[in-house]
């Protein structure tokens, strides 16, 4: 059954539950209303993250499965805390925050890279992974694309990123013309820019264009760079709550910081392609404060 299909049942329960509740007394309603996400998560068994389908930070297998770097992590976090279930709410990327905010989910588990930008409208866990950039080309680059500058430097080139990614950023102070841009909502519609020529190239995480290559046909993946425009783009990744979240993101803090480098850890996140060399390197205080 699908990630989505236990939403869905879910939902119908605590619809019925509500309906209930309309014959509690005043005082029992204003007990229920005090009670957090956490104690409702652990009272309820289960939790629902929000995720964007971005192999290999967080996807869903063809049978429903909810699997990735981010949720495969948050779901051994959370099994700490008492949450032994993680339910999938499926999003495009650039609706993850306003999705979070609106209580569509509990928590970001998509591989979300933590800026200044995002740390004003959400709280950030501590980072789970530290990764670099790359480009997603047609086979044997014929257009000599390295990094970001060449479509600055190639003012006839397109470049495909995704819809409230760090990458649109990362190519304007590259240089790279609003105009050059198409602005996709998925990896899936990137792919198929680049493989039919409606784009000369795709970027994302060095990880996710590694693995739309492996799905395209004709395409490859540049050398993976962490520098744009001079400045680092070393991206980390982490988890994300609502800011009122806070005992919930302090209880999933502890547990992460004293997982994160295990050889548990590793052993869970190296099939997805991560290991000792994606370690962050950074805390969410520095990457808030845009360090």
């Amino acid at each position: 059954m699908s990630e989505r299909s236990s939403i869905t049942r879910r939902a119908s329960m605590i619809a019925v539950a509500a309906l209930g509740a309309v014959a509690i007394t005043a005082a029992s309603t204003l007990g229920a209303s005090a009670e957090t996400t956490l104690e409702r998560a652990k009272k309820q068994g289960y939790i629902r993250v929000g995720f964007a389908n971005e192999a290999p930070f967080a996807y869903a297998t063809p049978d429903g499965k909810l699997t990735g770097e981010a949720p495969e992590v948050a779901k051994v976090v959370l099994k700490k805390l008492g949450i032994s279930e993680v339910d999938g709410v499926l999003t495009e990327f650039g609706s993850l925050i306003p999705g979070l905010k609106a209580h569509r989910f509990d928590i970001i588990a998509a591989g979300m890279f933590v800026n200044p930008k995002r740390c004003q409208e959400i709280a950030f866990s501590e980072p789970s992974y530290g990764i670099g950039e790359a480009i997603l080309v047609k086979q044997g680059n014929p257009k000599g694309i390295k990094d970001l500058a060449s479509f600055a430097q190639q003012k006839d080139l397109k470049l495909a990123v995704m819809a409230g990614a760090v990458e649109g950023g990362y190519a304007k102070e590259s240089g790279v013309g609003q105009s050059q841009l198409e602005v996709l909502p998925d990896q899936s519609s990137m792919l198929a820019a680049v493989e039919s020529g409606r784009a000369d190239g795709a970027a994302l995480t060095a990880l996710s264009i590694a693995s739309m290559a492996k799905k395209g046909t004709g395409v490859e993946s540049t050398p993976p760079f962490a520098e744009v425009a001079g400045k680092s783009v070393m991206g980390h990744g982490a988890f994300g709550f609502r800011k009122e979240d806070k005992d919930l993101l302090a209880a999933f803090n502890k547990e992460l910081k004293a997982f994160i480098g295990t050889p548990e850890h590793l052993a869970l996140v190296t099939p997805f392609g991560f290991g000792k060399g994606f370690l962050p390197t950074k805390t969410t205080a520095e990457l808030c404060a845009g360090k």
